[in-house]
């Protein structure tokens, strides 16, 4: 195969960094849509990074509004959604049309929050599996996902096909010149 006809697969790297964009950004709607639901049941907007801050503080964290645990807590959220991110997207690449890959996303989302508040943070952080509202953490991790699965967007494009001569496009014939039109034509 010639190089300029060849089919550029998404390098490991490449696919890492648009997973890292991909889930960096769905970790921040995640957490905006935790925020305004737990305004809207009247806690603290920063009630879901308070609780993730207890991996660090303990029952300390646990408090209404913003302080300085607050932002450990924010932190992990990123730290943790991010390597997600990144991890989903150098094992899916670009093997998968958009549309199955946003299926497969959402699924992945969902599973996550699933496999970590019903398993995982029930022996690593207690409080957050205890305290955290389902319903709208699982919505989140629905929000999650779905931005997750524009990770294709953020892969790099492969490079145009160079624009040649013979590439099946014919030049336009030239107009015969004078002196050719009449030695064309017969003399009477």
């Amino acid at each position: 195969m010639d190089g300029a006809t060849e089919s550029r697969r998404a390098t490991w790297l490449s696919a890492v960094s648009a997973g890292l964009q991909a889930g960096m950004l769905g970790v921040c709607w995640m957490l905006l849509w935790l925020g305004v639901s737990a305004v809207l049941q009247g806690r603290s907007f920063w009630t879901a990074e308070n609780l993730m801050a207890s991996a660090f503080y303990g029952e300390g964290a646990i408090h209404s509004g913003f302080a300085g645990r607050t932002l450990s807590g924010l932190a992990l959220y990123l730290l943790i959604y991010s390597v997600l991110g990144a991890l989903f997207a150098m094992a899916v690449r670009d093997r998968l049309p958009r549309l199955r890959v946003f299926l497969v996303s959402l699924l992945f989302g969902l599973s996550w929050y699933y496999l970590s508040f019903g398993l995982l943070w029930k022996s690593v952080m207690p409080l957050v599996a205890l305290l955290h509202s389902a319903q709208p953490t699982s919505l989140g991790h629905v929000i999650y996902g779905a931005v997750l699965g524009r990770y294709p967007v953020y892969l790099p494009k492969p490079p145009a096909p160079p624009i040649t001569a013979d590439a099946g496009v014919e030049a336009p014939a030239a107009e015969p010149s004078v002196s050719e039109t009449r030695s064309e034509t017969p003399e009477p």
